[in-house]
This record gives structure tokens, C-alpha cells and sequence, in this order.
């Protein structure tokens, strides 16, 4: 360190003192120079990072980088990434940024993020990269930051409410809460006044003020890794185990069971949680509705059923969950009903024209398909197809299915329904055929906003832009559009579950008609062809509800 060319003072003395190095640090530093080997642990990072950086062991640094990533909790990542930073550990700023970005919601429930500055605040909440469902979720993180020390905090709030997008806060929110919150604040008047007239905008007024105003545009958080859930089903017996798809380590992995054993349900995902509803639990038909959250990892009970209902179908449109038809145990079932989350309770829509047990449900431009099933009155699989119009709680005819299908597997992707497998009697099936809905003047749809769920699965699936190609709403007319077939699949299937991912069609184990079925076939429509994914469940599965969530690993 003072050899070289350049002379310096400390080359006359016998001791010499390194200012910032402590002790204990350079200790191990030394030992690691001569034995080539270092313990890192959480006890000793802090202390060997700052030396190996001053000492320049980049091998040691590294390591306590990689250390300390792996160490990364909600609880911790403020601290760890200010640390970082503080010690010029560009990469693990970054992995703590990205870190804090998609866990944001539980992050700023614990005390490292009340410890934060204004500034600090400021810097975290501007990302445009926040993983949050919803604007509101910002807006209560920085409220609650700032009751934590009122009198000096609430100086802040318009430095902080230049970046909470106060826009996209729904109206009913920006009156109830936000405005009684702000109205002493003379620093957030004109936020709050942006705001409401945004809401008295016409949709594509709202569309010009979002590349205008940065605080109308929605935030594009980050993508979490994603897993394929599958959850319960009959193993041959309903079962209680839950297991995922890792995509990217193309391997099956283990989940926390159900609380209770649990067939035929239908699952939806509403606001990055898994809501498994009613089914059999192997004696009877259920009301109970058990919830997944990938966060935490766990499962917890959720507001029961009006009606028991088994081999019922479930979908989520408009941040409803719907759940329609199904068995009760002595009959089958027209009637349908639905969950909003903001009060937390089902209520009765508008019943179906028919009975339909074993029914597939998809969701497309903001209509609720209702696809197949099995009338128990006449005693058949039917081909019929009725459509629910939130707007208006009445259902309206669609164009029949090609083949009668019960226990159809039913999915949405690129604008367009797709029902997979299913039977007829004795007669299991492995066609396929796809609906899509065309505007009568100007041809098919090109891209619907989308979400689907088939009978016992759900999946959600958007793309972007696109208007609607069915009869307006509240007309009363038939749903226009054709099904058309497209490739078989491998194998002949009923009962199965279906999920859209990346571009791709998943149908998830079911059954043939003599045993279940622990494959899983992918549906590519570029190539328009039928593939095997190479890894199999765990078990086969039959009557098991899929859906794509965070990995919570």
C-alpha cells in the first residue's frame, strides 16, 4: 500500500494506524490472505465488507455481497441497500432496489421503512416499478409513514404527494379517505384537484391526460417469477396437497396444503391471491372458500358461499370474483352469485337459463362465459353457451359449442376462448375448440382485455388494446362470434384444469375416463401445435383447480 515511486510519511514508521479498519476484520482479513478461506455470517459482514473494499480483496467483498442478497427480507432490504450503497456495492443496490420494488407492500409494514427520511420516501415511491395492485396501497404507506411522527411528518406531504398518482385512486377512496386527509395541506390542494377532475374525464380524455400528467400513468412494476399452482382435486380421493410448476427451473415443487380437503372447487386469483371456492371435501358439497397468498405463503379462510357448490365454475371480472352453477349435492345448479373484495361478501346475480354442473367460465371484454356442463333435468352434456352481462345482471345467448361438452376445460387466450377436452357420457374427448367474437360490421376481434377460469381452475389474462367485438351491452342480442377447432390434443381429457402463460395454453392433468392424469399439455397457437411438458406432477390430478401466481419462494 506505500511502496512505489510515490513516498509517503508512513514508510518511516514502525506503527502505523489504518483510520476506518477495524480489528477484529482485518483479523480474519489476514487469515484469508494466507488460507485462501473466510467465514462470512450475519455477525461479521458488516465489519469484513467496508475492510475487504479499503484492503481491495474484491473475492471477499463479492462474497459479502452474495452474503448479504441472500439475506434479504422485507424486515431488512432498507437497511441492507443503504448499507450497500453507502459502501459502493453497485450490484447489490440494484438487486436491493429491485428487491424492495416487488415486495413494497409488506416492506413498508415494518420499522426500517418508518425510520426513512422524507427524501428517502420520496425516492422509493417514485418508482415507476412498484409492484402494488392497487394506487391506494402507496397512498396508505405514506400515511401511515406519516402518523408515525405527525408534527413534523405532515410538512412533508407535498413533497411525498407529488409522487402517490392520486389519479388512478378510485373516486370513492379520493372523497372518503384522501380528501379529508389533505384538506389542511395548501402544499397538496392542486394534487387532489388534478385528481378529481380526472375522474369527470371521458375515456379518451383519460388517455391524453395520462401521456400529459406523469401521476395518471399506472405504474409497470417489475415481473415476479411466476409459478403454475395446482391446487387439490380427487388423487382418487379429494385431496389436500398443493404443488407448483417452477418455469424456470422446469421442476415440480411443494406447497403448503389446503386446510381442509377440497375437489371440484373453482380457483381465482383477485389481487395476487388465490381464492379456492366450494367444491367436495370428499362427504360433502361445500359453501367454505380457503385463501392462498404467495407473499406469506400460507393459506387463511375467506368469506363462505351463499350456496354449496361443487364442480361450480369461477372467474374474476371487473375485481369481482363470479361463481356459477355448479352441484349442491341433490341437484344441479342455474343460479350464480359473486364476491366483491371491498365489503367482503357473496351476493346472488342474476340465475343462468339452464342448469349447468361441471361448467367452464372465461371472461372476455367484460362479459362472463358460461360454457357446457351438465343439465341434470334432461340429463345431457350440452353445447350451449350463455353469457352474463354485469352491467345489466342478465344473462344472453352465445353460439353453441360444435361438440357437447362436460367437464370442459375452458381458458382465454389472445383474445379468444378456448374449451379443451371434457365429455359427452361415456365419451371423453380430446378436441379442442376456440371462440372468437367478431364485430358484424368490421370483422373478428383483433385483442380483448381478457380472464378465464375453467370448471374447478381460473386464470387471468390481459392483453393490450383492442375494442370489443360483441353485441353492445344491454342490447339483449346474442354474443357474436363462431367457434371454430383447432389441433387435438395428445391425449383425451376431462376434468382438467386450464391456464394461460406467456402466450401459451396449459391444460393441467384431469382425467381419461379410467385414471388420473398427472401430465400437462402446452397449447401454442403460433405453431398451432400440441406439446408434452417433459416434467409430470407429483400426482395425477383430476377435478384440481390451476392458477399463475408470484413464486413465493
Amino acid at each position: 500500500m506505500f511502496t512505489g515511486p510515490v513516498v509517503f510519511e508512513e514508510q518511516r514508521r514502525e506503527t502505523i494506524t489504518l483510520q476506518g479498519l477495524e480489528g477484529d476484520a482485518l483479523l480474519l482479513l489476514v487469515g484469508y490472505i494466507y488460507s485462501g478461506q473466510i467465514h462470512v455470517d450475519e455477525d461479521n459482514v458488516q465489519l469484513i465488507l467496508p475492510a475487504a473494499g479499503m484492503l481491495q480483496l474484491t473475492a471477499v467483498r463479492d462474497a459479502c455481497c452474495d452474503f448479504l442478497h441472500r439475506q434479504l427480507h422485507p424486515s431488512n432490504c432498507l437497511g441492507i441497500r443503504r448499507f450497500a450503497d453507502l459502501h459502493g456495492c453497485a450490484e447489490l443496490v440494484a438487486v436491493a432496489d429491485s428487491f424492495i420494488e416487488q415486495n413494497f407492500v409488506e416492506v413498508v409494514q415494518h420499522e426500517e421503512f418508518l425510520t426513512l427520511t422524507a427524501a428517502q420516501v420520496a425516492q422509493l415511491i417514485r418508482s415507476d416499478k412498484l409492484s402494488v395492485q392497487t394506487e391506494e396501497q402507496v397512498y396508505e404507506a405514506v400515511m401511515f409513514w406519516v402518523r408515525f411522527a405527525p408534527p413534523t411528518r405532515q410538512r412533508a406531504l407535498g413533497e411525498l404527494m407529488q409522487h402517490v398518482r392520486l389519479p388512478l385512486l378510485s373516486q370513492e377512496f379520493l372523497v372518503s379517505r384522501v380528501e379529508a386527509d389533505l384538506r389542511a395541506s395548501q402544499d397538496c390542494k392542486d394534487f387532489l384537484i388534478e385528481a378529481m377532475k380526472y375522474h369527470l374525464l371521458r375515456d379518451e380524455e383519460k388517455n391524453l391526460f395520462e401521456n400529459t400528467i406523469p401521476r395518471a400513468k399506472p405504474r409497470q412494476p417489475r415481473g415476479k417469477p411466476k409459478i403454475l399452482m395446482v391446487v387439490g382435486g380427487q388423487a382418487p380421493k379429494a385431496i389436500r396437497s398443493v404443488e407448483g410448476f417452477d418455469f424456470k427451473k422446469e421442476r415440480w415443487v411443494s406447497l403448503p396444503d389446503l386446510p381442509s380437503r377440497r375437489c371440484r372447487a373453482g380457483v381465482a386469483v383477485l389481487n395476487g391471491q388465490v381464492f379456492a371456492v366450494g367444491g367436495f371435501n370428499g362427504s360433502l358439497r361445500v359453501r367454505t372458500v380457503d385463501l392462498y397468498d404467495p407473499q406469506r405463503d400460507q393459506w387463511t379462510q375467506a368469506p363462505q358461499l351463499e350456496a354449496r357448490r361443487s364442480t361450480l365454475g369461477v372467474a374474476v371480472l371487473n375485481n369481482v370474483i363470479y361463481a356459477v352453477g355448479g352441484f349442491d349435492g341433490a341437484t344441479g345448479l342455474n343460479t350464480a352469485e359473486c364476491f366483491d373484495p371491498r365489503v367482503a361478501e357473496w351476493r346472488d346475480i342474476a340465475p343462468m337459463s339452464i342448469r349447468r354442473s361441471s361448467v367452464g367460465v372465461g371472461v372476455l371484454g367484460g362479459l362472463l362465459f358460461a360454457v357446457g356442463g351438465y343439465d341434470g333435468a334432461s340429463r345431457q352434456c350440452l353445447s350451449s353457451v350463455e353469457v352474463y352481462d354485469p352491467k345489466t345482471d342478465e344473462w344472453r345467448p352465445c353460439a353453441d359449442m360444435i361438440s357437447r361438452r362436460s367437464g370442459a376445460g375452458v381458458g382465454v387466450l389472445n383474445g379468444c376462448l378456448y374449451a379443451v377436452g371434457g365429455h359427452d357420457g361415456p365419451v371423453v374427448r380430446k378436441s379442442v375448440e376456440c371462440f372468437c367474437p367478431f364485430d358484424p360490421e368490421n370483422g373478428p376481434s383483433a385483442t380483448i382485455n381478457a380472464a378465464s377460469s375453467s370448471s374447478g381452475s381460473s386464470v387471468i389474462s390481459a392483453s393490450s388494446g383492442g375494442s370489443m367485438g360483441f353485441a353492445p351491452h344491454g342490447s339483449g342480442a346474442p354474443v357474436a362470434g363462431a367457434w371454430r377447432a383447432v389441433p387435438d390434443m395428445m391425449l383425451a381429457r376431462r376434468n382438467a384444469g386450464v391456464v394461460a402463460h406467456e402466450g401459451r395454453l396449459y391444460v393441467v392433468g384431469g382425467d381419461d375416463g379410467t385414471c388420473n392424469l398427472a401430465s400437462v399439455e402446452v397449447y401454442d397457437p403460433a405453431k398451432n401445435e400440441w406439446t408434452m411438458l417433459n416434467s409430470f406432477m407429483q400426482q395425477g390430478r383430476s377435478y384440481a383447480g390451476v392458477a399463475i401466481v408470484d413464486s413465493p419462494f
